[in-house]
């Protein structure tokens, strides 16, 4: 499951929920959640402020072997 998702999801959001927190629509939330859209660094920032987690936790990818 994606990282956005599932940090969305221990917090009781809705997409919804996410995008209006931080200026979106629910769709590009979705699309982030699906990995069909690369966030702006602006962005990715508000969305691990509102679900209250690190750059680092949402979006960097695990080791690359």
């Amino acid at each position: 499951m994606n990282k956005v998702k599932l940090a969305r999801l221990e917090q009781g959001m809705t997409q919804m929920d996410l995008a209006k927190a931080v200026g979106v629509t629910r769709q590009t939330i979705g699309l982030i959640e699906k990995g069909q859209y690369n966030p702006t660094l602006q962005l990715c920032t508000a969305i691990a402020r509102a679900l209250q987690k690190t750059l680092n936790d949402l979006f960097w990818e695990d080791d690359l072997q």
